[in-house]
């Protein structure tokens, strides 16, 4: 029989490594490669994956599945309840202290026109939807 002393401390201990090992899985993993889903994309979105091609591919990944050099878009962590597009404009435009993922800080993409980033986004979120990433009420 356990002291039930002792219960309370053994459950936060086991709740800090569980989130310890969780959050670990997401700084930087670079061993799994995502299995991207591609859609049939609107001409938008076109236009976008071009572009993202051009612009983000080199950190990103080709299908934003990320790479040894930035974290995947593709991943539940950027669904819209989370990171709204609004978030990726600013991340492209001002550049983005690292947060999730142990990458280091994004560069701003200066040269990226807001009307490419509204391209990129839209890519970005048609393959979420792809990939079932759908909005998610943000939690603290």
């Amino acid at each position: 029989m356990v002291d039930k002393k002792i219960l309370g401390p053994l459950a936060l201990g086991i709740v800090i490594v569980a989130g310890y090992f969780g959050l670990a899985n997401m700084q930087g993993n670079t061993d799994q490669k995502l299995s991207i889903k591609m859609p049939e994309l609107s001409e938008t979105a076109q236009a976008g994956a071009r572009a993202f091609g051009q612009s983000c591919a080199a950190c990103h990944g080709k299908d934003a599945g990320g790479t040894d050099q930035g974290p995947p878009l593709i991943h539940p962590i950027y669904n819209p309840g989370h990171h709204s597009d609004q978030s990726f404009f600013l991340a492209a435009q001002n550049g983005v202290r690292a947060h999730h993922w142990n990458f280091g800080n994004m560069p701003a993409l200066r040269h990226v026109s807001p009307r490419v980033i509204s391209d990129i986004v839209a890519y970005i979120r048609e393959v979420q939807r792809a990939n079932g990433i759908v909005t998610q009420k943000h939690k603290m």
